[in-house]
């Protein structure tokens, strides 16, 4: 039987990991027959398959207020708890209304239970599918959660984290995309989970550079005989940008250019500071190109190209993924995807999930060494060698981060809804 599915989020808008991995869903979804509808603050959908609410939103006004009274804070007073309460139970009856609205026969929470950017929205999900259970099964699809990230460690909320973030409630299936989030989840909260990891349509390879994305590498100033480093990530510290400037410092190679693709967002120009002089201590040709790349293609008010990510791959010679730790890493399927060498620290999500897997990627430690230096010189100047090695990944991850696998991880939520409704 065909599912009215609706999707819950504080925003479905652009390419942030939670918009991008909950519309392959959908598509998965949509050739099984079942019909998906949308719930956020924001939202790139059309106004006929979705509901938005404003104060969804984890930026609206309301909600950035409570936070600011949340975070690094060891007492809340009861103006916040009001607040909180309040807006819990507006959304609340949006999310009823949205349930009528559509006819919504399931529902796929993405991240509002896993991450508290909103806490009043994961408070009236979790009290929604508590008042609805017997009757609205419903998928937790969690990205990351808040024991991962430094930033809400303390606070004056952790009678809310417990009770919603994510909750115990029946019917409520949950869903991680790494082996380390399974365990801890099953060890902090004793709730069990399917791990269904991010994937890519590697079924169909991408096509070729369309005439859009053709100037890419001179927009970035770079000549035919430079070599495109690319960094696919923001200007925050846990991306470990200093390790690419090491790289090129190492490399000696005054054709190497490394293009970082987004700004800092939200965290601050301090690291973006460091990260500059350091470069240019360094002499490292560092260019930041994230004025330049957005959600979506367009042009901005001095008549120059807003190119997306997707535009940037194709164009370069090696990407450079250091981070420090990522809850799966995207941009390591996207590189390989597009048939970009990519150069990866092993981060904890790499070890565990994705490199027993077979993938034959330049991998670093933590830092750069003459190894990883001479690996990386190597897949610049060698063009058989990297050939045979990005072919060699993307048959790799056709077989485990296709859509394949998506699709059987989805048949298998589905049909244990069908049993515990039957």
């Amino acid at each position: 039987m065909p599912h009215n599915i609706g999707f819950v989020s504080t925003r479905f808008s652009g390419t942030d990991g939670v918009s991008l991995e909950s519309a392959k869903w959908a598509q998965i979804f949509w050739e099984e027959g079942h019909v998906s509808y949308w719930y956020a603050g924001r939202l790139d959908r059309s106004p006929g398959i979705s509901m938005c609410i404003p104060e969804a939103y984890f930026h609206h006004p309301d909600n950035e207020w409570i936070n600011q009274h949340l975070w690094q804070q060891g007492r809340r007073t009861s103006e916040v708890s009001r607040r909180i309460r309040d807006l819990a139970e507006y959304l609340k009856t949006t999310l009823y209304e949205f349930v009528q609205r559509f006819d919504i026969s399931v529902l796929v929470i993405e991240n509002v239970l896993s991450i508290p950017m909103h806490i009043p929205l994961g408070v009236a999900v979790a009290e929604f599918l508590a008042e609805t259970e017997t009757e609205i099964p419903a998928i937790a699809h969690h990205h990351d959660f808040y024991w991962e990230r430094s930033r809400f460690q303390i606070s004056a909320v952790h009678d809310y984290l417990e009770m919603a973030f994510p909750p115990r409630i029946q019917h409520l299936q949950h869903v991680v995309i790494n082996q380390a989030a399974r365990e801890d989840l099953a060890w902090r909260k004793g709730i069990p989970s399917v791990l269904i990891p991010n994937v890519l349509d590697f079924d169909n390879p991408p096509g070729p550079i369309d005439e859009f994305s053709s100037d890419v590498r001179g927009e970035i100033g770079l000549t035919a005989e430079d070599k495109f480093i690319l960094q696919p990530t923001r200007v925050v510290p846990r991306k470990g940008i200093e390790h690419s400037v090491t790289l090129l410092r190492r490399l000696r190679d005054p054709r190497c250019k490394l293009v970082v693709s987004h700004q800092s967002g939200d965290e601050g120009a301090e690291y973006l500071e460091q990260i500059s002089e350091l470069a240019l201590d360094e002499q490292v040709d560092l260019r930041l190109f994230g004025e330049r790349v957005a959600d979506l293609r367009q042009y901005d008010n001095h008549c120059r190209k807003i190119y997306v990510l997707a535009d940037l791959y194709p164009h370069a010679d090696l990407v450079c993924f250091p981070s420090l730790y990522e809850g799966f890493g995207n941009a390591l399927l996207e590189a390989i995807y597009f048939r970009v060498p990519i150069l990866v620290n092993r981060y904890d999500v790499y070890e565990r999930d994705i490199e027993p897997k077979g993938f034959r990627l330049p991998t670093m430690q933590g830092f750069i060494d003459r190894k990883v230096v001479t690996e990386v010189q190597r897949l610049l100047d060698d063009a058989d060698y990297r050939s045979e090695l990005v072919d060699h990944n993307y048959r790799i991850a056709t077989k485990y981060f296709s859509y394949r696998a998506l699709r059987y991880g989805l048949q298998s939520l589905i049909r244990n809804i069908r049993i515990a409704t039957d």
